[in-house]
């Protein structure tokens, strides 16, 4: 409730100033970016339902960014106000948005679908080389509030440069408030969900699940963290769930002399081949519900118990009222009945370990885009579906399938949004070994799902198309 008051005060306090403005996309402005050209500090730029195929930059502009979501909450607005980088004016500046000019907290980002960008390529500011980054979102030297938020289907991909980052999110040389977003099934070969480089920042009540990274320093395919950080790094109640990595830690990573605080997170079933839920000597962890277990004050290693829709927690979860007891950490009450916390969070108003605890506790979603708990779907006895292979791929791959008995067998692809690519077989099939060939020259890069389905049994793989 705090971060909505923060917002909704900005919001308002730019719109009550003399010089403040609203400039309204499309009525006015035929899309985002023009808007934006033409605001000044402390407007706000209001955008209706629609998809924007755009790469937008503030500019150093403090201003107040987003979807009708502010008005009363309608999740419905975060899922159709959609902002697409896939079709950037230059292939080298293809993140969907760019903050990276000494923005400060009254710049705000809310309320919007990230989807399709493909990274920015540019000089690393410490001297590292050149590297794409910020598939989804680029943040450098500033200070910007990013909330309420879904960060899907971006990318960062190769092409002329050491290596590819922040599939979803790069931030740099910065100290963000990172609140209440959704970042999922993003890829890059390292820090695929979220990169932060050199930089501080205030992280709460996010869920980032599904990022798939590929190899590359260390991978940290859910959080990657690097460098010497002069400003606090705090990550509390967060969900960092199902990431995973070729090789390395699929995770958590830090790097270098990474100083960072995490607190009550759920920090389970990140899989690799070492499946390192959290790799760092640096790191303070407290109240956290890390699979394997980790030292420190409250922590736990418990399956987590979540629904089949948001990762919210079932009742009697052993991550209700788990985290910190500080009453500072406390959920919202439930105005009904004080004792008790409001949903999403559970039980009393102890702190929920996980995204749905603490003062920020926030639904943002009807359902999480995509597929929920791709990673914890279990394999049948019926069937095996294998890997693809190869992958990535360009433009074609292998799906190979067995069956330990006949039975009608339907074989799809899916887009990262969930909506159907192709279907590959759907016919009764005898029990044995198959092949199927997947032909990606008609659909974009990016990651997709292939299921295979048999009875009331399913298996779900991911992939990845590179072009």
């Amino acid at each position: 409730m705090k971060n909505i008051v923060l917002i909704l005060t900005v919001i308002f306090a730019s719109i009550s100033g003399v010089s403040a403005n609203i400039l309204n996309v499309p009525s006015q402005y035929p899309g985002i970016q023009s808007a934006i050209n033409a605001s000044v500090n402390g407007d706000t730029v209001l955008v209706q339902p629609g998809v924007y195929q755009e790469n937008i930059n503030f500019r150093g502009k403090r201003i107040v960014l987003t979807s009708l979501y502010y008005l009363n909450h309608d999740l419905n607005f975060i899922q159709n106000t959609i902002i697409n980088g896939g079709s950037p004016v230059h292939p080298d500046t293809g993140s969907c948005v760019i903050i990276n000019n000494n923005e400060d907290s009254t710049t705000v980002l809310q309320g919007f679908t990230l989807t399709g960008g493909t990274g920015t390529k540019w000089m690393d500011e410490h001297g590292a080389g050149i590297f794409r980054e910020g598939g989804g979102i680029l943040v450098q030297y500033s200070r910007p509030v990013i909330q309420n938020n879904v960060i899907t289907g971006n990318s960062a991909v190769t092409g002329g440069v050491i290596s590819t980052g922040g599939g979803g999110v790069r931030i740099g040389d910065s100290y963000p408030r990172f609140y209440n977003n959704i970042v999922t099934s993003n890829s890059a070969r390292y820090g695929a969900g979220v990169v932060l480089n050199y930089t501080g920042g205030d992280y709460k009540n996010n869920i980032i699940f599904n990022n798939f990274g590929s190899m590359d320093f260390g991978a940290g395919s859910g959080i990657w963290i690097n460098g010497f950080n002069t400003r606090s790094i705090t990550i509390i109640n967060n969900t960092i769930v199902n990431n995973s990595a070729v090789t390395g830690n699929p995770g958590i990573y830090g790097n270098g002399g990474v100083v960072a605080a995490f607190r009550n997170n759920i920090i389970w079933g990140n899989r690799s081949p070492n499946n390192v839920q959290i790799a760092s000597g640096n790191f303070t962890v407290r109240y956290c519900n890390v699979e394997g277990g980790y030292n420190g004050a409250g922590n736990i290693n418990e399956n987590p118990d979540f629904d089949t829709t948001n990762y919210f927690l079932r009742p009697g979860s052993p991550c209700a009222d788990r985290g910190d007891s500080s009453a500072v950490y406390n959920d919202p009450p439930d105005q009904n009945n004080p004792a008790n916390a409001k949903w999403p969070s559970r039980g009393t108003i102890r702190n929920d370990i996980g995204a749905y605890g603490g003062p920020g506790s926030l639904n943002i979603a009807n359902t999480v885009v995509g597929m929920s708990n791709i990673n914890t779907v279990s394999f049948p006895e019926a069937f095996n579906l294998k890997q693809n292979f190869p992958n990535p791929f360009n433009p074609k791959t292998i799906i190979s399938y067995e069956l330990q008995t006949s039975g009608m067998v339907t074989l799809k692809v899916y887009s990262i949004l969930g909506n159907t690519a192709v279907t590959l077989v759907s016919e009764k099939q005898n029990s044995g070994n198959y092949s199927v060939e997947f032909d990606g020259s008609k659909y974009p890069s990016g990651v997709y799902f292939y299921s295979l389905e048999t009875g009331d049994a399913i298996q779900v793989k991911r992939m990845m198309l590179l072009k």
